[in-house]
């Protein structure tokens, strides 16, 4: 079992955020490298992209007001694919009617997706009482999608009438800043059978008896998603942690996750048709995970339980 060499934090630090990418009008890097935000996110860092773009190009079309609006989300599900790739989902985000009457007028979860070179997509789970049935599978380009204009390229399109519609784009901000904050410590791993591979449970537990916060990195977690495609991305997913518990005899130490986007594995990530879901997740030391996923498309549930490689990290 090899002993785990853990970060000391960011690089000025103090566990500040510090941006490790910035991206022109047009994507092109003007500053830091992919490899450190790969390095970032593979430590378990947390991240935030900032943009800036204009209110009468993207919020408003019609509207004279050029102002310049900045924008900063966060990032609580962040994917590492072929060790190499990033990518992050926005799990809890409503959507809001900047300087109106508060929140859309449907009651839904906007779930944004950026990829580390600033292809975005975002997929709409709708929380109403009457599910839309509409026909699942491509839908046509819809020009008006995020305000369209020169600065809206939208790629697809799917699902449009159904209760989970999504689609692919990239929008031109003035600019594309990602930020991490790299101060998580990897404490314990283990293979899918629970086997030990780095680290120590006791560690585990002695972090988690200071209540400090707790993140995890689970392998392979949306592998089902690929369905019959045997070309799947090698892929961590890393969440934060809700409620923690520890056996302290048996040495058990498990968790709840916070909500979680399973997205089929791909480089770039990308949402399509029956390619994504929702939902939380319960997790063990021994390996077991459970999946409480919802199907986008009908609201209902479904539990199922698989075993999985997990590094866990303190904060």
């Amino acid at each position: 079992m090899k002993k785990i060499m853990n970060n000391s934090g960011s690089a000025n630090g103090k566990g500040d955020w510090e941006c490790v990418v910035e991206l022109d009008d047009k994507r092109n890097l003007v500053s830091g490298s992919m490899e450190t935000l790969a390095a970032a996110i593979r430590h378990g860092a947390d991240l935030r992209f900032k943009s800036a773009f204009h209110h009468n190009e993207h919020i408003d079309p019609k509207s004279t007001n050029p102002e310049l609006i900045e924008e900063v989300m966060d990032w609580r599900v962040t994917y590492l694919l072929d060790n190499r790739w990033v990518a992050a989902c926005c799990p809890l985000r409503q959507p809001v009617i900047l300087l109106g009457n508060g929140f859309g007028p449907d009651p839904s979860l906007s779930l944004f997706m950026y990829n580390q070179d600033g292809r975005q997509a975002v997929a709409r789970l709708f929380l109403k009482a009457e599910i839309a049935l509409g026909e699942i599978g491509p839908s046509p380009l819809d020009v008006n999608d995020h305000s369209g204009g020169p600065k809206s390229h939208q790629f697809d399109s799917w699902d449009k009438n159904t209760n989970a519609p999504s689609n692919n784009f990239v929008w031109d901000f003035d600019s594309f800043r990602w930020y991490v904050r790299d101060d998580w410590k990897e404490v314990y791993a283990h293979a899918a059978d629970g086997t030990p591979t780095a680290g120590s449970i006791d560690s585990l537990a002695e972090e988690f008896r200071r209540g400090r916060e707790v993140k995890v990195g689970i392998t392979g977690l949306c592998a089902d998603l690929a369905g019959d495609d045997n070309a799947t991305v090698p892929h961590e997913v890393f969440v934060h942690c809700g409620a923690c518990y520890y056996y302290t005899v048996q040495k058990i130490f498990s968790a709840g996750s916070q909500p979680v986007v399973r997205v089929k594995p791909q480089i770039p990530l990308r949402y399509q048709s029956r390619g994504w879901d929702y939902g939380w997740l319960y997790m063990r030391t021994d390996g077991l995970v459970t999946r409480r996923i919802v199907n986008p498309y009908t609201l209902r549930f479904n539990d199922a339980v698989g075993q999985y490689a997990i590094r866990w990290f303190v904060r």
